[in-house]
């Protein structure tokens, strides 16, 4: 509880103790009180000897010496009665004491004036109120709970990177002999769930100093200065622990790009709060060694004074992990659950392109669950795919009614897609082919690449464009019918064609010119800005145009070369509903050693009939 707060409490408190001892008083100095009626009752025997009128208010002595106290509602009317039994009697005017009176008038007006000084305070976000008080959590080597660069995998060279701001905070004499100052702040900047804030708790864990961790967002309130306030809150409290470590999450929340363009007070608060945060990051002294570590996903917006040497001397990218880098990832994650001995975790790390270390621990976890739900002692590769599969395309729809049209469309649309994927060059290897409905999706064909790829060449995009269009062309050949069911992969395929044309220069006829300009993101997440004329954009869309015709017409003409084998594999996946790679290379094979002149039923259509049960 801060001063000011404590200081109202005793001024109220002191307030009361001096309204009841008033009161106690009151009732100590107050004559024994009787009745209206015995009062007159006495007085018409004689029995009154004097009394002093204070408004209604009647205090007085018997014949006997015995005070009393009653109340008259008609004192105009009672005192000719005392008048004539000869009754001593006294009045005065009637009014408060001099306690009461000031208790009454002055209580409620300093009541009203603490609230409006509190309130104003609040307004101002001063440090009388509470709004401006630092919101950090801290976590000390004492708590037991420290992160080492044990429990980050996945990035080697982030760790390698930071791994010198830990020996300077550990041995600062070692660098400071040769001239050399630490850091003052490293900036992690990555795609959500990469593992940003694990490293930074790494840093601290490692160096065994105290780990101060706020968002950016915490510094932002509706009150003008409570942001500027919380900054220098912060600081002064991490100054006092140094050495340590300030964490602050999405920095980009506090420390956006400011432009001179808004409106005048639009963006007073935060602009306050970054320029108090620049301050303090230049305000250390040669003997506080305090280390800001920054994290973001959208460094393009932070403003140019934050990134500048001397503020955020280091910017770290967190990618996401290779291969190796996933399955050193799920081998920490690991730990935590019983694994079924001998399990090779390189296969679900293969499995796994493009997964974050978040999205990886959220797959043990998945994993672990499945193996308890169906009473397993331990968690085995069967668990991670499935896991895998809810993760990607969501839980089974057990419960969904699919005619059996639908069906039969679908396991020809999925084996359209496994063929071309089977047969074309460059093609990442197939691995599962379902027509079991999850999430959306009716069904699915897997691929998985070998190794991570940086690198596409054209040969490799054009048959991942082709790969695309079997579904469509499979559903063309057998029931001559046109469904939405291949609408998203019609609109991946045209927006993968636009990119190789506009952006990746892989068009003869537009040439190596990228068009794409900007773009208005960094890590991820971003839309291309577009910068050409019309008369190019025309061009591009006819060029878009003619190489998806061009690979949509080449896709039909292999499926209709393989037409029979089409249809052995669409009536396995009826029979099946899952295979994996194994079992399609099975079939192929099959076909192929006992039906050599396959190629020979190339015409053969189904006829589609909506009706048929």
């Amino acid at each position: 509880m801060s001063n000011y707060y404590r200081n109202v409490l005793w001024l109220f408190v002191a307030t009361a103790v001096a309204v009841a001892a008033y009161n106690i008083w009151n009732l100590e100095t107050t004559p024994p009180p009787v009745e209206y009626s015995v009062f007159l009752e006495a007085l018409e025997e004689g029995k009154i000897a004097k009394v002093h009128l204070k408004g209604g208010e009647i205090r007085g002595v018997d014949t006997s010496g015995d005070p009393f106290s009653t109340f008259s509602p008609d004192v105009s009317g009672l005192v000719p009665k005392l008048i004539e039994k000869k009754v001593v009697v006294t009045a005065e005017q009637e009014k408060k004491s001099g306690i009461a009176s000031l208790l009454e008038n002055l209580l409620p007006m300093a009541v009203i004036l603490a609230g409006w000084f509190i309130f104003m305070k609040t307004q101002q976000g001063g440090k009388a109120s509470g709004f401006a008080k630092s919101k950090e959590r801290v976590l000390t080597p004492s708590d037991g709970k420290g992160v080492t660069f044990e429990d980050v995998a996945g990035i080697p060279e982030a760790k390698e990177e930071l791994q010198e701001i830990v020996e300077f905070l550990k041995n600062p004499a070692k660098y400071a002999r040769l001239g050399g100052r630490i850091p003052k702040g490293v900036l992690l900047q990555g795609q959500p769930g990469t593992g940003k804030t694990l490293i930074a708790k790494a840093i601290a864990g490692e160096a065994q100093v105290p780990f101060y961790s706020i968002s950016g967002s915490d510094f932002v309130e509706m009150y003008v200065g409570v942001g500027a306030s919380r900054v220098r809150e912060l600081f002064k409290e991490a100054k006092r622990s140094s050495p340590c470590i300030v964490f602050i999450d999405e920095i980009d929340a506090v420390g956006g790009r400011r432009s001179g363009g808004e409106v005048a007070g639009s963006h007073e608060e935060r602009e306050q709060t970054l320029n108090a945060l620049l301050v303090e990051m230049d305000g250390f002294e040669s003997g506080e060694t305090v280390v800001i570590v920054g994290a973001t996903n959208r460094p393009d917006i932070l403003d140019p004074a934050l990134l500048r040497p001397g503020r955020f001397d280091r910017q770290v990218t967190i990618p996401l992990p290779d291969i190796k880098g996933r399955l050193e990832i799920l081998k920490v994650h690991a730990r935590r659950i019983v694994l079924m001995p001998g399990l090779d975790l390189s296969e679900v790390a293969r499995s796994t392109p493009g997964f974050s270390g978040a999205e990886l621990s959220n797959l043990v976890n998945e994993a672990a669950l499945l193996a308890a739900r169906h009473g397993k002692d331990a968690v085995d590769l069967v668990d991670f795919e499935e896991a895998k599969d809810k993760i990607l395309m969501g839980v089974e729809r057990k419960s969904v009614v699919i005619s059996e049209d639908e069906r039969r469309m679908t396991a020809y649309h999925e084996a359209g897609h496994a063929l071309m994927a089977k047969f074309l060059p460059e093609a990442d290897p197939l691995h599962k082919i379902t027509i079991i409905p999850r999430g959306r999706a009716l069904g699915l064909t897997q691929q998985l690449p070998i190794d991570d790829r940086h690198v596409y060449s054209r040969e490799y995009l054009l048959s991942r464009i082709k790969i695309l269009f079997g579904g469509r062309a499979a559903e063309e050949i057998i029931f001559n019918r046109r469904t939405t069911g291949a609408s998203n992969d019609i609109l991946a395929a045209t927006d993968l064609a636009y990119r190789m044309i506009s952006e990746w220069g892989m068009d003869d006829a537009v040439g190596p010119v990228a068009y794409v300009r900007a773009q208005e993101g960094y890590l991820g997440g971003a839309q291309a800005v577009r910068a050409m004329s019309e008369k190019t954009a025309q061009e591009i869309d006819r060029e878009v145009k003619g190489l998806v015709n061009r690979c949509y017409r080449e896709t039909v003409d292999l499926l209709r070369a393989n037409n029979f084998l089409l249809h052995k594999l669409a009536e396995v996946l009826l029979l099946h509903e899952t295979i994996d790679a194994e079992e399609l290379d099975l079939v192929v094979s099959c076909v192929i050693a006992n039906k050599p002149e396959y190629q020979e039923k190339s015409d053969t259509i189904i006829p589609f009939h909506p009706k048929r049960g």
